[in-house]
């Protein structure tokens, strides 16, 4: 089994209307993970500019490992406005250090030691940090978890893209909203729910599927049962990463033994906490873990 819980793909500054604070699902989901005692990491590429310099302060704040190669592109940042349910709307800025990540000898050594690695789409946009995505999937050991959370992000996907990562994941993580854009894309619009779901798990050969609806709950199916659990009722601060902290929470539990009905229960609650703190890393409570 290998050592480290890696988050793969986008590194960048969400600039929000109170100021900005480290964004990126990948390294929002290794953050989170580590809060179960396990060696996340993220990786990225920043640029040889000041936002590259404070992403790596920020991330040396939250402790949290990095491997970060410095490219000839600028640090990525997202515009990001808060609607009135405190939910975000996200301008990516494209062209950036994080769609032209590397493939090195040191990511090709993390990639042979990984116990979990969580990937997304958005990261995928460009063809440079597809590929470098690509081989580091193809060097990890049989038994990791390769989680793709979907991360349906503007209109920076495409079916080949998506389906690529289906046959390539373990576990599946998706919204209702994106679920809906896949039915549609591959052909499964009339199903229901949990036929859908069923389904892409039987299409692909997943060991799970993670279905979260907003505050209409959220599921785990897996070979051998479903978890339907409400969403808790908090006070929204904002829902930024509270999608990555579920991830993360599931995947460090489960890494720690936890069944999938008790990981499930531990990514609810961590995720509702998460809304209910500014920004996407907040220090989660030994209690909810």
């Amino acid at each position: 089994m290998g050592k480290y819980v890696i988050g793969i793909g986008e590194a960048l500054w969400d600039l929000l209307p109170g100021g900005k604070k480290l964004g990126g699902a990948p390294a929002n989901f290794a953050y989170h993970a580590s809060q179960f005692g396990l060696e996340g990491m993220a990786v990225s590429a920043i640029g040889h500019d000041q936002l590259g310099e404070e992403i790596v302060e920020a991330l040396e704040a939250h402790t949290l490992p990095y491997n970060l190669d410095r490219v000839d592109f600028p640090t990525g940042t997202v515009q990001v406005t808060l609607d009135a349910q405190g939910v975000p709307q996200y301008e990516i800025k494209q062209d950036v250090a994080w769609d032209n990540l590397p493939y090195t000898k040191e990511l090709a050594a993390i990639a042979a030691d990984c116990r979990a690695v969580c990937f997304g789409s958005l990261a995928q946009r460009s063809a440079v940090s597809r590929e470098s995505i690509g081989w580091f999937l193809d060097a990890v050991p049989e038994d990791c978890l390769k989680v793709f959370d979907i991360n349906l992000r503007q209109h920076f996907y495409c079916k080949e893209v998506l389906e690529e990562s289906f046959r390539r994941c373990s576990i599946l993580k998706i919204n209702d909203e994106e679920l809906a854009v896949v039915a549609s894309l591959f052909g499964y619009a009339d199903m229901a729910t949990e036929g859908l779901c069923q389904s892409l798990m039987k299409d692909y050969s997943l060991q799970m599927l993670i279905l979260t609806c907003g505050t209409n709950g959220s599921y785990v199916f897996y070979q051998g049962g479903m978890s339907f659990l409400e969403t808790p009722k908090v006070q929204v601060a904002d829902t930024v990463g509270a999608g990555d902290a579920f991830t993360g929470a599931f995947i460090g539990s489960i890494l720690n033994g936890k069944t999938v009905p008790e990981a499930h229960e531990t990514a609810v609650k961590v995720s509702a906490y998460v809304c209910t703190q500014e920004g996407a890393m907040p220090k989660v409570p030994e209690a909810l873990k």
